[in-house]
């Protein structure tokens, strides 16, 4: 779209993991929630009793079409894609970097790539998934990029869907876009009490009213693959001459 190739693309992910192979798979790397009667308090992320994600599936579909197309068929959008960011740390198959280098990155190139500063986001859908150094990995990362006090509202949707894999991606930038043209952060579900090192503007219990002008969706997968996504509320990019 960038050099003129496309108009309009039709983008997402999907992932269908429920089966018995894929479930042992992540039993026996020890990523998976256990222990919890009641199955809806399982996804936990950044809480203090969170033990693994809870695998699940599903599929996110978005329509991604130049401004001008977009404005001569009248559809004002949800939201406008500014800008991502890519990085791999390739620290180890199935754990992040402590530091959470990897996601920093990420982060930094989203915004670097949509021109935007950190003090322009905020909110941040995390990754998120539950896990014991994930979760704090990415709170690290989300106070080295954006500062230990006042940094942007923080939240999981993964809390409420589980971690749909490949399909997780697409569905948190859907979030996105419609927490921008709603003007509402969606919460973290079951965080009652935040884990230590896990301290940011977490958003808890209910959804939270926001104007805000930029968001970030983090993605990031197994082996150090980190994709953060920046989104503007529909519009931005003309009011920013872009």
């Amino acid at each position: 779209m960038r050099y003129g190739e496309a108009d309009v693309v039709v983008c997402g992910g999907t992932e269908a993991p429920l089966n018995p192979t894929s479930a042992l798979a992540f039993k026996h790397a020890r990523a998976l929630a256990h222990g919890w009667e009641d199955p809806t308090a399982a996804s936990r992320p950044f809480d203090r009793r969170r033990n693994g994600f809870v695998l699940s599936e599903g599929a996110g579909v978005l329509v991604v079409e130049r401004t001008a197309f977009a404005d001569a068929r009248g559809a004002a959008g949800y939201a406008d894609l500014l800008g991502w960011g890519v990085s791999t740390d390739a620290f180890k198959p199935t754990a992040p970097r402590p530091d959470g280098e990897g996601a920093v990155q990420s982060m930094r190139a989203a915004l670097a790539n949509g021109g935007l500063t950190p003090d322009d986001i905020g909110y941040v859908n995390a990754h998120g998934t539950a896990t014991k150094l994930g979760d704090i990995a990415e709170a690290r990362a989300v106070r080295t990029v954006f500062g230990a006090d006042g940094g942007p509202a923080v939240s999981s949707s993964k809390s409420m869907t589980g971690h749909l894999l490949g399909g997780a991606g697409a569905v948190e930038a859907a979030v996105c876009a419609l927490a921008l043209s709603t003007g509402r952060l969606p919460p973290t579900h079951n965080l009652e009490e935040v884990a230590p090192d896990c301290e940011l503007d977490h958003v808890r219990g209910t959804a939270r009213p926001s104007g805000t002008e930029a968001v970030l969706s983090n993605s990031f997968a197994f082996g150090g693959h980190n994709v953060s996504l920046l989104l503007g509320r529909a519009g931005s990019r003309t009011r920013r001459g872009r």
